[in-house]
């Protein structure tokens, strides 16, 4: 089970990991600030508090929302394996697209303003991502003081990509992350379900989702879900009244939830059935956190529902996926093979 980090606090309260029961939290934030003005500049974004959560944690896994649209994918790689080596394992990645035009600005970039364009930059950033992660082999570092030899470079390897914008040759500047690849979330529909490890689906009903996830064709599918509960001082309908006195709750598609706790148990009881988990977005998580960690993820775990992770584990283990093998290293023991 995912939750949604856009708003997590800057420290995490202590035992808050090994109590609450989420396999992972992501970590929306990005480079322009809330009601940026037409010449907004930059800020920290996701990754850097992914950065500081993942020094600040043990078990709980962390995948920063980073859209490729603008970025350099040979930075953002670089960022993310960085971030799998600071986790022990334990980072992923929620690939989206940038569409407010006000952050080409920041990056010093044209608009991308066509939605085939940035789907064509989330596919190809992926791609180049994946690649720059299998550009050094696991055995790669040596690291050996008597010869003064650090790494070796046979087995450090170009991947030449040539997309329709840009080219990268490579190696990368980081060694391989220590899961081989990241653990890479998004939509089936704006990026190849080959490049997904996990997809991200939306429906408005039951329905929906459940045939969107039949239709994912990734390893592992998580619902979208909107989540608003009943609290000690208010109900959810209260609640989201009170909300759109200031603002509306934007419609973005997905399933959403309004009510009591036990309501959504049921629901995600009955999900279960058709994905393999969901990625909770809070009304506000300051008030319904509590209520997930104390009402719901409990049921949820004595229904065995919960992929609750350990101390030492990838964020692969609670996902059941395996580690993969280095594209390059394959090819080199063929190579060796066929001499």
């Amino acid at each position: 089970m995912g939750g949604d980090g856009a708003r997590c606090p800057w420290r995490p309260p202590p035992r808050c990991e090994s109590n609450a029961g989420f396999t992972l939290v992501t970590v929306d934030d990005g480079v322009l600030p809330p009601g940026a003005s037409p010449d907004p500049v930059g800020r920290l974004g996701a990754v850097e508090r992914a950065a500081f959560l993942a020094a600040s944690t043990s078990s709980i896994g962390i995948a920063p929302v980073v859209p490729v649209t603008y970025a350099e994918p040979f930075h953002v790689s670089s960022q993310l394996a960085s971030l799998d080596h600071i986790s022990a394992g334990r980072a992923g990645w929620v690939v989206t697209e940038e569409e407010h035009p006000e952050a080409a600005r920041a990056w010093g970039r044209p608009v991308v303003a066509d939605t085939d364009a940035r789907a064509r930059e989330s596919r190809d950033g992926v791609e180049v991502a994946r690649a720059l992660w299998d550009s050094w082999e696991d055995d790669a570092v040596i690291r050996s003081v008597a010869t003064s030899r650090y790494l070796d470079r046979e087995r450090l390897h170009y991947i030449d990509f040539t997309g329709e914008t840009y080219a990268v040759k490579g190696p990368a500047i980081v060694p391989r992350p220590p899961q081989g690849q990241l653990v890479v979330l998004g939509r089936p529909d704006r990026v190849p379900a080959a490049q997904l490890d996990v997809g991200l689906v939306d429906g408005l009903d039951l329905t929906a989702v459940a045939t969107a996830a039949a239709a994912a064709g990734t390893p592992r599918v998580f619902a979208e879900i909107e989540v608003a509960l009943d609290t000690p001082d208010a109900t959810a309908a209260e609640r989201v009244a009170d909300l759109e006195r200031h603002a509306p709750w934007a419609d973005r598609g997905r399933l959403r939830h309004i009510g009591r706790a036990d309501q959504l148990i049921a629901l995600l009881s009955e999900l279960s059935r058709h994905v393999d988990g969901v990625r909770l977005h809070p009304l506000a998580l300051d008030e319904d956190l509590p209520v997930l960690s104390r009402l719901v993820l409990p049921a949820l775990s004595e229904r065995r529902l919960v992929a609750r992770p350990l101390p030492g584990t990838s964020l692969r283990s609670p996902l059941g996926l395996e580690r993969p093998a280095n594209r390059f290293a394959t090819t080199a023991a063929q190579k060796e093979e066929a001499r």
